[in-house]
């Protein structure tokens, strides 16, 4: 797997929103997205930080590889 880049949430949820994902709602730092996809409803919370932490990231783009049926990698080839 390639190795995670150093982003913005605000260059997460742009990444998201091309995906079809919108903005439901935000409070204080944390943006809710939301995405009606065919095996439901995927809400995710991003938070908007200068950087997000490598940790957070992963995990955001892994759940969002898994209910977009696409890899992760292409997720992080997308960011760059």
């Amino acid at each position: 797997m390639p190795k995670l880049p150093q982003v913005s949430g605000e260059d997460v949820i742009r990444l998201l929103q091309t995906l079809g994902y919108e903005v439901v709602r935000q409070r204080g730092s944390h943006v809710r997205l939301r995405k009606i996809t065919l095996p439901g409803e995927h809400n995710i919370t991003v938070p908007v930080h200068k950087v997000l932490a490598k940790g957070t990231l992963s995990d955001i783009l892994g759940k969002v590889a898994l209910w977009n049926n696409i890899t992760k990698e292409e997720l992080i080839r997308k960011l760059r």
